[in-house]
């Protein structure tokens, strides 16, 4: 795959998460903690994200989906930010 195809398969991904979630660009970059800057530079394909980058994202989001759905996510941050303290 040539390095500008490989970019635009990575933006479209990153797309769909973000579209998945219904967030903007701003709203998305404050939910995972990521500069908005970089942000658009993926999605448009000017940079390469660093592809464990997108495979941790991918398991985040999931992850957030899973722990709300079944009302564990105050919870588990409760336990995550207590153990930190």
């Amino acid at each position: 795959m040539e390095k500008r195809e490989e970019l635009q398969e990575q933006a479209d991904k990153l797309k769909r998460i973000r579209a998945g979630l219904g967030l903007s660009r701003k709203a998305f970059s404050e939910y995972i903690g990521i500069p908005l800057r970089n942000l658009e530079e993926w999605e448009a394909g000017r940079r390469k994200m660093p592809e464990y980058l997108l495979r941790m994202l991918i398991y985040y989001v999931k992850m957030n989906k899973y722990l709300e759905k079944n009302g564990l996510k105050e919870e588990m941050e409760r336990k995550v930010f207590d153990e930190q303290e």
